[in-house]
Parts: structure tokens; sequence; C-alpha cells
């Protein structure tokens, strides 16, 4: 038996069949470019879940914690230190780099978060952070922002940082195609199941072709 690659691990989280396929693989690219400039050292992934990109951006640092506030959704074994985004388990400036991917989203306050990761970080440290501008409602009740660029430049420059890169992760059809993927999704069709999932992963490829062929960053 052959064991998957940490990068073949990552991306077999998300199959073709699944919606989000595609944003995933075009997130996750850019994510891995990012963090092999500016990432080394020591990591504090921020709502690691099941600290899943650790297999795709781990290689780039020398120790990589994650946090997060509960085991109950994840394994608890993968979760290196139990905390929430506004009370960090770390010391002043114990980190050189800071991950935290689709989380201010579900933060009702996430100029205090963002605050509190400023404090982990050393001087000169790195923070690299994603959430969206369009997706559908999830993890409800707990998600209650989506953000322009605009956005993120005022409310990262207010916690104190220095802005290096503020890039979209997709353009209108990845994000067509992925809820179009989604709304699919949502039809409990019994026996029609397995049509939608060919169906999804179609879609998935005829997006990214679309996406290549005209990228407007306006809906990302």
């Amino acid at each position: 038996m052959f064991a998957k690659a940490p990068k073949q691990r990552y991306y077999a989280h998300r199959p073709l069949h699944h919606p989000a396929w595609l944003v995933v693989r075009l997130a996750g690219r850019q994510i891995e470019a990012a963090a092999a400039r500016y990432f080394h050292g020591s990591l504090l992934d921020i709502g690691c879940g099941d600290k899943w990109k650790s297999d795709l951006i781990g290689r780039f640092v020398e120790r990589y914690i994650g946090v997060d506030h509960s085991g109950t959704l994840h394994d608890r074994s993968a979760i290196d230190r139990i905390g929430t985004a506004y009370a960090l388990p770390a010391t002043d400036g114990e980190f050189d780099c800071v991950l935290c991917t689709a989380v201010l989203e579900h933060l009702e306050e996430p100029q205090v978060a963002l605050a509190e990761a400023y404090r982990v970080l050393k001087p000169g440290g790195v923070a690299l952070y994603s959430v969206p501008l369009f997706w559908h409602l999830h993890e409800e009740p707990r998600d209650f922002f989506r953000f322009t660029r605009y956005g993120i430049e005022y409310l990262f420059d207010k916690a104190g940082f220095e802005l290096i890169e503020n890039k979209a992760l997709s353009g209108f059809w990845a994000t067509f195609g992925s809820e179009f993927n989604y709304y699919l999704k949502s039809f409990r069709w019994g026996i029609f199941r397995p049509f939608i999932s060919l169906c999804t992963a179609l879609n998935n490829l005829l997006f990214l072709i679309l996406e290549k062929l005209h990228h407007n960053e306006k809906w990302t």
C-alpha cells in the first residue's frame, strides 16, 4: 500500500465530487505560495480544526502549533492548545507567523481577534488570513460577516498590521460554480445522489476552465 504525500492528503479532504473542490484548490495554491515566501520558525494555526493544513504548509516551519476552541467538532488529538481567537493560549511575541483561514467570518468581534493575533506575533512576524466575500450561510448560527478588500485593509491596519498582500483567491466562475454545486447538494434526492456527485465533478472541471479563461475578482 502506498501512502499519500502530505499535499495529496490535504487536497483529498475535498475530492473532485465535493462542492468546494475548486475553491479549496485555488485557495490552497495561494496559501502554499504565500507560506513559501513568508513563513519560517514557529507557526500558530488559529482555528486549526483537524490541523489538515499542516499537510500543505507544515514543511515551511520548524514548529506547527494548532489552537482551537473545542474538541467536540474535531479530533481533539489534532489540537495542540485549547483556546479561542479572543484569548490565545500563547505568550506575547511567541510566534514567527500566524495562519487563520475561514475563521474571521465566524467571530462576533473580528477586530478583537486580530489584535490578539498581533499580540502573539514577534516583531516583524507575518500573519496569513483568508476570508470570504461571497459564500452561503454555513456553521449557523455562528456566521456573522463577509469582507471586501477595503474592509480587510481597514481591520488589519486598525489592529497594527502592515499589509503586504491583499489578493483575491478566485473569480466569478469559481464562486458561481462552487455555489451552484452547493445548491445541488442541498437537494435530498435519494437515488439521484450519485448523479448529483457526477454532475458536481463535471461542473468543477468546467468552471475551472472558465475561471482560467476569464478571471473577474469582483466575485471572489
